[in-house]
């Protein structure tokens, strides 16, 4: 599996990062660390939680990192998730988080595999 095959299994945009980073090596250095980001299990604790405020600061950082990496299919729920929580609308921003949860396991998935066939 290629990089750009990561991309589009993942439903992120390679061009764009590959446009960023102007090399396939940074992203792939930058991309293997998503995983073990904590912004995600931050996040969900925070939810656990009900800290609107940890939530709000979980879910910009994760963005953030989405938008830098074009791991586009979660930047869209995020960027509301992240407005509404910036509103404090905690309970308008959880009903985001199944969709944020499952593009996140896709991208993960995506990433992990990616990582086992190019460490072989």
């Amino acid at each position: 599996m290629t990089l750009n095959e990561t991309y589009d299994k993942m439903g992120g945009n390679y061009k764009d990062v590959i446009g960023r980073f102007y090399s396939q090596d940074l992203v792939e250095r930058f991309l293997k660390k998503f995983p073990d980001d904590p912004s995600y299990s931050e996040l969900l604790e925070a939810f656990e939680a009900g800290d609107v405020k940890a939530a709000f600061c979980a879910s910009h950082t994760l963005k953030g990192i989405c938008q830098s990496l074009s791991i586009s299919n979660l930047i869209q729920p995020l960027r509301t998730m992240t407005e509404l929580l910036r509103a404090e609308k905690l309970e308008e921003a959880r009903a985001l988080l199944p969709q944020v949860q499952t593009q996140y396991g896709i991208t993960v998935e995506a990433i992990r595999e990616y990582c086992e066939k190019t460490e072989k």
